[in-house]
């Protein structure tokens, strides 16, 4: 059976989810990272998708992302996740060995407001938030940290062996990033931020509030998305 078209019109907002096959650390050393960027770069190369935010986890990867047009944003991701897993394949001798990446990647749809800001810092701190490192901006595998990068003009990277900056790449918000938004992405987000985003996660959800989630999850034949877990419960039967 062929798998269902993914819904990914131009002009929206996705956040972009992939991860390893049995959380197998895909990133295990600089190399590794160092590689993965090689590949975003030249993706961005064939495809020049805008790209908000990301960020590299040892076994997954995140990116916010915006296409301008259609097919933009599969043609983006299915590149590059097809191009890492062969290549990585190669260099850890493990050809033949099966698929690196769990399935295709995931893409969710977030409205350009708030939403976009409380995605974003989810992305930005998630190397934080699993205890990599002490504050956001430190992770190097990161836009947090290449944004900053670009914008101080620093040539760090390009003088370490951590191989070149990617912040050349990321493309201008739609909406204002506050003036404190370090600070910001080092706070915790709340627990209905939480839930709001790993609902949007387990579920597919567009992610923004109620009512556009609705109206987008319809225009995108998304409804299944909103249907509440299990079974529906059965009706008790009518006394005679």
């Amino acid at each position: 059976m062929s798998r269902i078209a993914r819904a990914a019109p131009a002009g929206l907002i996705y956040h972009v989810l992939n991860r390893s096959v049995g959380r197998v650390k895909m990133f295990r050393r600089d190399a590794d990272f160092d590689a993965f960027e090689r590949i975003i770069r030249q993706a961005h190369e064939r495809c020049p998708l805008r790209l908000l935010a990301y960020c590299i986890m040892p076994t997954h990867w995140h990116f916010v992302a915006w296409p301008q047009k259609e097919g933009e944003l599969t043609d983006f991701f299915r590149w590059l996740a097809h191009t890492h897993a062969m290549r990585w394949r190669v260099s850890h001798h493990t050809v033949g060995y099966g698929h690196l990446y769990q399935d295709r990647f995931k893409s969710f749809v977030v409205k350009r407001d708030r939403h976009l800001l409380t995605l974003c810092r989810y992305v930005e701190r998630n190397a934080l938030a699993a205890g990599l490192v002490e504050r956001a901006q430190d992770w190097r595998y990161g836009s947090l940290f290449a944004r900053a990068e670009q914008e101080s003009g620093s040539s760090f990277r390009a003088a370490s062996s951590h191989g070149h900056p990617i912040g050349a790449l990321l493309s201008d918000w739609p909406v204002e990033r506050p003036a404190n938004w370090i600070d910001l992405v080092n706070r915790p987000l709340t627990e209905k931020e939480l839930e709001r985003v790993r609902l949007s996660l387990a579920r597919s959800r567009p992610f923004g509030p109620d009512d556009w989630t609705r109206r987008t999850a319809s225009r995108l034949n998304l409804q299944y998305t909103l249907r509440r877990e299990g079974r529906p419960a059965k009706k008790k039967a009518e006394k005679n």
